[in-house]
């Protein structure tokens, strides 16, 4: 090894968390642990951001984590609002049409997104590099994680040098990949959800105008080659095609194979091949999400077909769900144990997801498609599908209204600014005009709750009016905790906060 195997170690080298990798749901953890002023130390084996596409789509729900973090406004610029997706059948006609509505939604923003991971990536760093408490170190190989009984050990390699180096933290979040570390060491295996397939991943590059290939995600769905079109930002275009048993990824990756395959919808004097990789693409999620100070996210916690678009979106919400709860525990506002119901909420929710995703995956076999649509669709008129949004599994959530457990909506409020912008990164109690006395206001800022009373007609009163509530309470990551059907039941929200908060009581 080159300079010395000793073992060094910075004199000031405790941290309250430590995360290993820097990809996008590292470092949106970061960024949001870092701007609640948390000391945050990110290991990052890579030295630079991969620079070929990856990702390719995040939601409504991950542009206002976006906005949370403060860059909302540097990525829309960089990315391209889509109109949603259509399944078709070999013979060219709809049979699912999902599209999108290109106005912004219950959000705040719009419904579906392309974007290019690098340039993500990029406006994340770049968000990093303004927070103090943050510190980012690439070039850092994490092979060793110890527990004690006041933080965890890491040991890691600077890659350049091969100096042994250690680091303390609090805690420790695995954002290290589907081949977490931090995974195998939680002693963690996989549920697995049934779906295992290859297929030849091709990003091209256009040379001139396509407009016959659409702004619309395409899902080909042809028993003998099913294949999947993404329209990217910019020139950037996708195909995803089924492997076959008899290819080998080998034959698959010739550009002679790729251009014959591509041959239907672009030629080389239509577009330059950027990247081409041969993926099986799996849907597992994790038994266990955490262990004493270890937790992981993102990929190390779960995995999905990309039919549905989430994997990304799955991760950053990973992240928002963990970033408060770590911050309430390091700051002394809560116990230990409100970890515990980060994997609790988290795992069915994405379960859910990627569930869904594993059942796209099979329409796209057209006799599978024909099967699932029989008797549901008009004959010629394709059947309508609608954006899910899934409850959290058990955890804070109080009682069973219909609100709990979802996102609650980001409305344009009357001094012009979005809510959460309002709110910023407290807790909120959204109220209908009339519920908010002087001793509600009161409970609300002894608690540091944000007051919000809805004005007569505007976005915050139909929802809470379209709920049938007077009040709901609100988290930080922005997931709605309790509601109240009437005014006292309203009073006893902001002490609730606090208890449930605290006491972490699992919901049944």
């Amino acid at each position: 090894m080159a300079s010395g195997t000793c073992e060094q170690r910075p004199p000031d080298d405790m941290v309250d968390v430590a995360i290993i990798g820097l990809g996008p749901v590292g470092a949106a953890l970061g960024c949001l642990l870092g701007k609640a002023g948390l000391s945050v130390l990110i290991l990052e084996r890579e030295a630079e951001i991969y620079p070929l596409p990856r990702a390719v789509h995040f939601d409504d729900e991950v542009m206002r984590v976006l906005q949370a973090i403060g860059i909302a406004d540097q990525m829309l610029p960089l990315t391209q609002v889509s109109p949603g997706m259509r399944f078709i059948d070999a013979a060219g006609r709809i049979m699912l049409d999902w599209s999108r509505s290109m106005e912004p939604g219950p959000q705040g923003w719009h419904e579906s997104y392309r974007f290019h991971q690098p340039d993500l990536e990029a406006v994340l760093r770049r968000r990093l590099s303004t927070l103090p408490s943050v510190k980012v170190q690439t070039r850092r190989d994490v092979f060793a994680v110890e527990e004690d009984g006041e933080a965890a050990t890491l040991r890691f390699e600077e890659l350049d040098t091969g100096q042994l180096m250690r680091g303390r933290a609090r805690y420790v979040v695995g954002c290290d990949g589907a081949r977490s570390l931090v995974r195998r060491l939680i002693g963690s295996t996989g549920i697995d959800l049934g779906f295992h397939e290859r297929w030849l991943v091709v990003d091209c590059l256009l040379k001139r105008d396509k407009p016959e290939l659409g702004d619309h995600s395409i899902q080909y769905c042809e028993p003998g080659r099913p294949a999947t079109y993404v329209r990217g930002v910019g020139v950037r275009r996708r195909w995803e095609i089924t492997a076959l048993a008899t290819e080998t990824n080998a034959m698959l990756l010739e550009p002679a194979t790729i251009w014959r395959l591509l041959s239907r919808w672009i030629t080389p004097d239509d577009a330059e091949l950027e990247r081409a990789a041969v993926y099986t693409f799996h849907s597992v999620v994790a038994r266990r999400w955490r262990s004493g100070r270890l937790l992981i996210a993102g990929d190390a916690a779960h995995q999905t077909p990309p039919f549905l678009g989430q994997g990304l979106c799955a991760g950053i919400r990973d992240a928002a769900n963990l970033a408060w709860k770590l911050q309430a525990v390091i700051d002394r506002k809560a116990p230990d144990t409100l970890l515990d119901s980060y994997e609790s909420e988290r795992a069915p929710h994405v379960t859910e997801y990627i569930e869904l995703a594993v059942r796209l995956g099979g329409l796209i076999n057209m006799r599978a498609a024909e099967q699932a649509l029989q008797g549901r669709a008009p004959p010629g008129r394709p059947l309508p599908m609608r954006s899910i949004k899934p409850r959290l599994g058990a955890g804070l959530g109080i009682g069973n209204a219909e609100a709990v457990g979802r996102p609650a909506p980001q409305p344009r409020l009357s001094n012009g600014l979005l809510l959460d912008d309002v709110v910023g990164d407290r807790f909120a109690l959204l109220v209908l005009p009339g519920v908010a006395d002087d001793g509600l206001a009161r409970s609300c800022r002894e608690a540091g709750i944000a007051l919000i009373e809805a004005e007569a007609g505007d976005a915050v009163e139909t929802w809470l009016t379209r709920e049938n509530i007077a009040a709901a309470l609100v988290r930080p990551d922005r997931y709605v905790m309790a509601v109240a059907a009437d005014v006292p039941a309203a009073s006893t929200l902001p002490n609730l906060a606090i208890q449930r908060h605290q006491d972490n009581a699992l919901a049944a």
